[in-house]
């Protein structure tokens, strides 16, 4: 099987399909995508992710044994479940389980978590600095819902959709493990705390997180954050 070529850098975005490549052992080909120097806006990687997000995979051997290119996670993740039949639930209603769960980290934990990191972490950092007590409590406090949402559900199955590992789980965890920069607390929430110590000791995902892990660092320099926030 020829390898699947992977767009990455090492974000909570990026981790999720180094993990799903991981775990479903798949052959891949890393080409690091550098958020912060702008590589992200490069024609060539326009061409398989319009919306100037990574991660993005061309898979050699796609449907009708011609090549295709896919960006965005949830599509990312609901695509190679399929080529592999793994990590999507065995029966439809554990297919239905694991898509709203996936759904739920692209529209809500994923979104939410990164404007909690952005206000809490990087806009104080920005010249001139941007403390905005507004936004940090918003994003703070609905961060908080999300993960209470999830902490009740994990008190109902093993993972997040079901009693298996599957692809929200693989999902959810790059975000809800980075839970102290999104300056909140495991206290309260037991079930969550022991699901995010069980997905982490699964060899595949400390593979997939470890991937390219030196190249992950703050963003501080103003010509980093400037290629980061770009707009267009």
């Amino acid at each position: 099987m020829p390898p699947i070529e992977l767009y990455y850098w090492p974000t909570p975005n990026g981790w999720k399909i180094s993990i799903a490549l991981e775990e479903m052992d798949l052959p891949y080909r890393t080409h690091l995508v550098d958020i912060g120097a702008g590589a992200q806006f490069e024609p060539d990687f326009l061409a398989i992710s319009p919306n100037n997000r990574m991660p993005a995979i061309t898979d050699p051997d796609g449907p009708d044994d011609a090549p295709v290119s896919i960006f965005e996670s949830g599509a990312i993740l609901q695509y190679l479940a399929r080529k592999t039949g793994r990590f999507c639930g065995r029966s439809e209603r554990e297919r239905i389980a694991v898509d709203q769960w996936l759904m739920w980290q692209m529209g809500g934990v994923g979104p939410m978590a990164g404007q909690a990191h952005h206000f809490l972490k990087y806009a104080p950092d920005l010249d001139p600095p941007q403390v905005l007590p507004y936004a940090q409590d918003r994003y703070r406090a609905e961060v908080g819902r999300l993960y209470r949402v999830l902490d009740g559900q994990l008190g109902r199955t093993e993972y997040a959709a079901t009693d298996e590992f599957t692809i929200a789980d693989m999902a959810i965890w790059p975000w809800a493990s980075l839970w102290e920069g999104q300056q909140q607390t495991l206290e309260d929430k037991p079930n969550l705390a022991r699901w995010l110590d069980k997905v982490a000791a699964r060899p595949g995902v400390e593979k997939g997180r470890a991937l390219h892990a030196d190249r992950r660092k703050a963003l501080s320099d103003p010509k980093a954050q400037a290629a980061l926030f770009r707009t267009r």
